[in-house]
């Protein structure tokens, strides 16, 4: 049976072992010691498949994106079962002043909106780097919060699986809900009641190896980028207790666009 780690639960022995990466000396436990009792305050985190995230090496973690405040409860949960949380962020953060170096201290990976030539060798260096200092990224695989009414995971893009396939690294699916209580896409923040429930639940690894030998294709990367969705919808579909749409939305066959604040 799964293991289920809920966010109050720092004796259970059920609880995976911490990494070789957790356990060093890092600019995230001052971080951490200031970010998750907060976070537990206002949310009460439940993680189901745990065992499932690698407990060493490198990994791409693909979560759904509901809410604006949902990275906060995956970072938690990544920390909680043993692993640095890091993200994919914008390159062109890394240049500002004080938070570049934060988020190059903490091992952020940039992401290049570069000619394509450029930000596939980004790409290229991303992964090694990973793969080098066995760390895990998080890679939100939609690229902002989803457009789909019912907030089920919309179309992805690829960079998660041009990330995993450059360097063989496994791409693990995650899927949470509950966070769009507290701040609903694009709504204000509801702090009360306190300690709201959020479910998390990890899947496993993706199956892409029907797409390592075509990872330079454009169309091999968009279908494996596909597999990849409805693995996280499915994940999702046993949170919510209901089925997941059999396609996923597209933005652009309904006039959204997938950057910025969605109108209404």
């Amino acid at each position: 049976m799964p293991t289920s780690t809920s966010s109050g639960d720092a004796l259970s022995p059920r609880r995976p072992r911490a990494s070789r990466e957790k356990t060093r000396p890092s600019i995230f436990w001052p971080l951490a010691a200031i970010v998750v009792p907060l976070v537990g305050l206002i949310f009460k985190i439940e993680i189901e498949g745990g065992e499932k995230l690698p407990r060493d090496g490198a990994f791409v973690l693909a979560p759904n994106h509901v809410s604006e405040i949902d990275p906060l409860v995956v970072a938690v949960a990544v920390w909680r079962l043993g692993r640095a949380p890091r993200f994919m962020a914008k390159e062109s953060l890394f240049r500002v002043p004080v938070l570049g170096w934060v988020l190059r201290r903490t091992g952020m990976v940039p992401v290049s909106r570069a000619t394509s030539t450029a930000a596939a060798r980004a790409t290229l260096e991303s992964s090694e780097t990973l793969v080098r200092h066995g760390r895990g990224v998080i890679v939100y695989p939609e690229g902002s919060l989803t457009r789909e009414p019912e907030l089920w995971p919309m179309r992805g893009k690829t960079g998660a699986v041009r990330l995993a396939l450059a360097g063989g690294i496994p791409v693990i699916p995650m899927a949470q809900w509950g966070a769009q209580q507290v701040l609903p896409r694009y709504g204000k923040l509801k702090l009360w009641p306190l300690r709201r429930r959020v479910r998390v639940i990890v899947g496993d690894p993706v199956d892409l190896s029907a797409y390592t030998d075509a990872a330079a294709s454009q169309t091999a990367l968009v279908a494996a980028t596909d597999v990849v969705m409805a693995d996280i919808a499915g994940l999702l579909s046993r949170l919510r207790g209901e089925p997941a749409p059999a396609t996923r939305w597209n933005p652009a066959d309904h006039g959204q666009k997938e950057t910025g604040r969605l109108e209404s």
